[in-house]
């Protein structure tokens, strides 16, 4: 795999796995990371290095972040302890293995905690996927930040470090649909030390190893992907040159400052701009600022106290933040909070395949902690014989957080890493029976993918590899995918291989050999794919393709079926409610379901995740894929529940409790050709008995206790009878 960096060999990243291990390693490796001082008493510890607060169960696989962080951390050589799912309403429990010598790592979990407790709704959830037995309400709202502050009330002295997707989420002042309203930088509530974001692994590392050697925390400003607060106007040293995008729409300067939102890097020496007539038709004579040092230049984003009151001004600053993302070529971000300044250093580098493969060799025991004994984990349950092979996504599709984590660069492991953890599933894993569940990642089928020309790839500001075109320099070459199906399908005890991670279909269609292998081979009957939408509009906005590439790729998926004499289906995913999308776009989405045959069981409304573009856009009703001005182009947005209902109900037009509602948009809408009992029609005139919105409310409100069941009549009346 090629190196994906554009920095010079001198400044090239200290491989992960070359510090010189902690003195601790002589008390070997754990079978389980310690949840207790009768645990860490059995393995001779006096004390933890470092201590990682969950709101996961914890679960000693690489599907999980506490177990990927802490085996890292251990095969450094430091002991680490893990608190799982505590109770928050002391700081107690946060006391139970003592104080932890470097740092105390806070993690809400492999979801955001919002995201895992509330629906699209905002609704309370039933269940916790990754709590024993389901149980929910085991960890707060916004747990990242409960938990630090818990942590500090425990031990004042003791260093708090922030991560997970939570944290990645919210490192600058964030929109929050559960509230309603622009809330600050996680950093400043949650009162810790420093936030790591994104593939934490070399900051992480880099960060124990400094700490150990007696170095401050609060020195430690240099390492990528990490945030911290700072005094107003602090900069790293004399050479730094500090870049204003707190505003737009003003007046520009004599001097031509770089464009934050230019798409391309700077080229060329510098040189005079053309004359510009100015007011009154004198000329004035602009000259080019040279070209500025990336390494050693901030863009001031506006203050938290701007976008807060200010759409056009957050859309403004999600945009100049979503360009500086590639770590080729990111620069630092500032953003003001009061009278400090949250500091973004620029994106971790990429781990190179050796790395990733040494993460995920680490010594785990591929099932829950024993002390959670008989007890069903269902997020465990689901993803116990399945198979993490790369990380990233360069879709850059706007709703999704995957770009916002974990990056656009895919990062991926070697065939015998893979195919070595295939045998510790076959070898570990209580009740394997040759089923590999999956084989995948973020996007299944971007594996080994890769920008050609590296420095191309370096320099590139594009938000999507992908859209509205499949980038020409974009390798997608599916030889490799291929080559790891087949070899993974022959190990010895393997009887079946499936692939359930969501499929980039066009790029699978690039590919009929690709198609073809998973089609025959690694179909379980039923095959997940998004195409999210039908029409140009919601499409555009969600920079997904075009619905004939789920065409193209539904034609070669039926054809290589036939050809394996196999019956299987395409599951499409959609979505209802997102930014940019009009009724008429969910209408002509519910014909397009009904022409094909489709009744969907579940259908996901738009859920608006922190720092995504797309919520961006349901919270300003602004574009960020495009240049942002006070007059810039409107977005179509979704926000009150019952047109979010509405929508929802197209998706399922099938549904006789949809159809009331839907009957009354179509003739509000001037459709009401489309209500009808023939094929033709979207929905029936008539309602079955039992259905609608008012015996919902009826049930509803008998499940509460509210009402009264209805009594069956004592003799049921004779035929004809009124």
């Amino acid at each position: 795999m090629k190196t994906q960096t554009a920095e010079a060999p001198s400044s090239l990243p200290k491989p992960l796995f070359s510090y010189r291990k902690y003195w601790a390693k002589r008390f070997g490796t754990a079978p389980f990371l310690p949840m207790s001082r009768a645990e860490m008493d059995a393995l001779g510890w006096d004390s933890c290095d470092v201590i990682l607060v969950t709101g996961d169960a914890y679960i000693d696989h690489p599907s999980f972040g506490m177990a990927l962080i802490g085996r890292l951390l251990e095969a450094q050589g430091f002991r680490v302890g893990i608190i799982s799912q505590p109770d928050w309403q002391s700081a107690e429990p946060f006391r139970a293995l003592g104080r932890p010598n470097l740092f105390f790592g806070v993690t809400a979990g492999n979801m955001d905690s919002m995201v895992n407790r509330y629906t699209s709704d905002r609704k309370i959830r039933s269940e916790d996927a990754y709590t024993p037995n389901a149980e929910p309400n085991r960890r707060p709202d916004r747990a990242v930040v409960v938990y630090a502050q818990r942590c500090r009330e425990a031990f004042p002295e003791t260093n708090v470090i922030i991560g997970s997707i939570e944290a990645s989420l919210r490192r600058i002042a964030h929109y929050d649909y559960w509230s309603d309203k622009v809330r600050r930088s996680v950093l400043p509530d949650a009162k810790a030390d420093l936030l790591l974001y994104g593939n934490a692994e070399r900051a992480l590392v880099a960060l124990a190893h400094r700490l150990a050697a007696g170095e401050p925390i609060g020195q430690i400003r240099d390492l990528r992907g990490t945030a911290f607060m700072v005094p107003r106007g602090w900069l790293p040293g004399s050479d730094w040159v500090e870049m204003d995008s707190s505003e737009v729409d003003t007046p520009g300067p004599l001097l031509r400052h770089a464009d934050p939102y230019a798409m391309t890097p700077e080229n060329g020496p510098a040189c005079a701009a053309p004359a510009v007539p100015a007011t009154g038709g004198q000329v004035v004579q602009f000259a080019r600022r040279p070209k500025l040092d990336r390494a050693t230049t901030v863009i001031r984003l506006p203050a938290y106290e701007q976008v807060k009151d200010d759409p056009v001004l957050y859309a403004h600053a999600s945009r100049t933040f979503h360009l500086e993302s590639n770590p080729g070529n990111a620069r630092a971000l500032v953003q003001a909070h009061g009278e400090r300044d949250v500091w973004l250093n620029p994106p971790p580098l990429p781990l190179t395949t050796p790395e990733m493969d040494a993460v995920y060799a680490a010594p785990f025991q591929r099932r829950p902690h024993p002390s959670y004994g008989d007890a069903k984990i269902p997020a465990y349950e689901m993803i116990r014989f399945s198979i993490n092979i790369m990380r990233g996504c360069f879709g850059g599709c706007t709703f999704c957080s995957i770009t916002e984590h974990e990056g656009r660069i895919i990062q991926s492991r070697s065939e015998d890493s893979i195919l070595h953890e295939i045998e510790e599933i076959r070898d570990k894993t209580p009740g394997f029976t040759g089923i590999v569940s999956d084989l995948g990642g973020p996007t299944a089928n971007m594996y080994r993918m890769a920008c050609e020309d590296p420095k191309i790839e370096a320099s590139c500001r594009r938000l999507s590899c992908v859209f509205p075109e499949i980038c020409p320099h974009m390798g997608t070459d599916h030889a490799p995918l291929v080559s790891l199906y087949r070899k993974a399908r022959a190990v010895k005890g393997v009887k079946k291989v499936l692939v359930s991670s969501g499929l980039r279909y066009d790029l699978a269609v690039r590919s009929p050999e690709y198609v073809k292998e998973l089609v025959t081979h690694h179909v379980g009957g039923y095959l997940k794919i998004a195409p999210e939408h039908t029409e140009s509009g919601p499409l555009a906005h969600m920079m997904k393709p075009s619905i004939a590439s789920y065409d193209r790729f539904k034609a070669m998926f039926e054809k290589f079926s036939r050809e394996a004499g196999k019956e299987q289906y395409l599951i499409p995913y959609f979505i209802a409610a997102h930014p940019g999308t009009t009724d008429e776009d969910m209408l002509n989405l519910a014909l397009w379901l009904k022409a094909n045959n489709f009744r969907l069981d579940q259908v996901q409304t738009f859920l608006p995740t922190p720092m995504a573009l797309a919520t961006a856009m349901y919270h300003t009703h602004r574009n960020p894929l495009k240049k942002v001005g006070r007059n810039s182009e409107t977005v179509e947005t979704v926000r009150n529940a019952r047109m979010r209902k509405l929508h929802k109900a197209f998706l399922r037009y099938h549904d006789p409790e949809n159809w009331p509602l839907l009957r009354d948009a179509l003739r509000a809408m001037g459709r009401a050709e489309l209500i009808g009992n023939g094929k033709k029609h979207l929905v029936p005139a008539f309602q079955p008995a039992g259905t609608g919105a008012g015996c919902a409310v009826r049930r509803a409100a008998r499940g509460a206790g509210k009402m009264p069941a209805p009594r069956a009549p004592a003799k049921a009346p004779s035929r004809g009878r009124r």
